[in-house]
């Protein structure tokens, strides 16, 4: 059967009557408008995106329920109410008293012993202590003063790579400490 363009919409339409017809008889149509309850806001904050470094306003609402809710900033000069998908995302970096936003996200410190096949939780004093205790071991084992008659006093055992949730001014100061302490592979995921 080959059906003209006029025969197509006369069947459209007829099934679009149809269909309207059968919802009104049945008491509630079926485009009806359906209310939602609005959620109470219980805080509004500005801020800015931390994933790259243009430095995207955004404005997250904490509802008296615990969720949140990211918009970009319309007032915010640089990117005037928009926003990335990166920078919607916010919500699941944030906390809300303290706790993570997102049920999936770790707020302990979790260790594997070598070897092992099971993941225990640690404390923060001991994690950041073992960290800094295999830091500087690796360190002294791989530090290099003169290379071929040069001064360098770098280590290439240790590498470090800055991540999206750092602001400018963490990454400053984790630039300036890892050439501090002789770091030459020193990168950052805004760049790559």
């Amino acid at each position: 059967m080959e059906l003209s363009r006029r025969s197509f919409l006369k069947l459209t339409g007829a099934g679009a009557g149809t269909a309207l017809l059968v919802s009104l008889s049945k008491g509630t149509p079926a485009f009806a408008a359906k209310s939602y309850p609005l959620k109470k806001v219980a805080q509004e904050k500005t801020t800015i995106c931390c994933y790259c470094s243009l430095g995207c306003g955004a404005i997250v609402r904490i509802y008296e329920d615990g969720s949140l809710q990211v918009h970009g900033d319309p007032d915010h000069p640089i990117n005037e109410g928009t926003l990335c998908p990166k920078g919607l995302a916010l919500a699941q970096i944030s906390q809300v008293d303290g706790e993570p936003n997102v049920p999936y996200r770790l707020s302990k410190p979790l260790y594997r012993a070598p070897g092992a096949t099971q993941w225990e939780e640690k404390s923060w004093d001991w994690m950041l202590t073992e960290i800094a205790k295999r830091a500087k071991k690796t360190r002294d084992e791989s530090f290099e003063t003169v290379v071929g008659g040069k001064t360098v006093n770098r280590t290439e055992a240790i590498a470090h790579m800055g991540g999206g949730e750092l602001d400018n001014e963490e990454c400053y100061a984790l630039a300036k400490f890892n050439r501090a302490f002789g770091v030459v592979y020193l990168e950052h995921c805004a760049r790559l």
